[in-house]
């Protein structure tokens, strides 16, 4: 006897569909916290005078660092990275980040980030059962894009 599928006609229907846009900061204290976590030593992610003699507008967002959302206590939102619905499925594992940029990012900008799930499957695992969910995720800086984030997201 085969088992139901894990993905809902509901699932199916938001391949594609766009997310709301969420506001996201970029700043020179994050910048510079990201750069130090991940041990980034170069310069031009702490001194802002470097950055500009290097042509950059201000500290460059290292490279995997977007920003942060903008937290509004009274619009509380979902984080960026989980689906829009439920699954039953209680752990989550990241299947890998792709980053594609197509202009700097720097201190000082805010951009929009907007969400939508592009591929959906169902695979067995050594643990039974496993959905594996690929968002795409694209930064603007008003009407440009700045950057694309391929996510995996698998639960199981």
């Amino acid at each position: 006897m085969t088992q139901p599928s894990l993905i809902t006609d509901e699932m199916r229907s938001y391949i594609g569909r766009e997310s709301e846009p969420v506001t996201v900061e970029v700043d020179k204290t994050a910048c510079r916290m990201f750069a130090r976590a991940v041990g980034y030593t170069d310069p031009v992610f702490y001194d802002e005078e470097e950055a500009k003699r290097r042509g950059y507008r201000s500290i460059p967002a290292p490279p995997g660092f977007l920003g942060h959302p903008v937290y509004n206590p009274a619009r509380p939102q979902r984080a960026d990275y989980l689906p829009p619905f439920q699954t039953g499925l209680r752990r989550v594992l990241n299947g890998g980040t792709d980053i594609e940029y197509f202009d700097d990012i720097c201190a000082g900008d805010v951009l929009t980030m907007t969400r939508k799930l592009v591929d959906l499957q169902e695979r067995e695992g050594r643990l039974g059962k496993m959905l594996i969910m690929v968002n795409e995720m694209t930064y603007r800086r008003g009407d440009q894009v700045v950057a694309k984030v391929r996510g995996t997201l698998i639960q199981y």
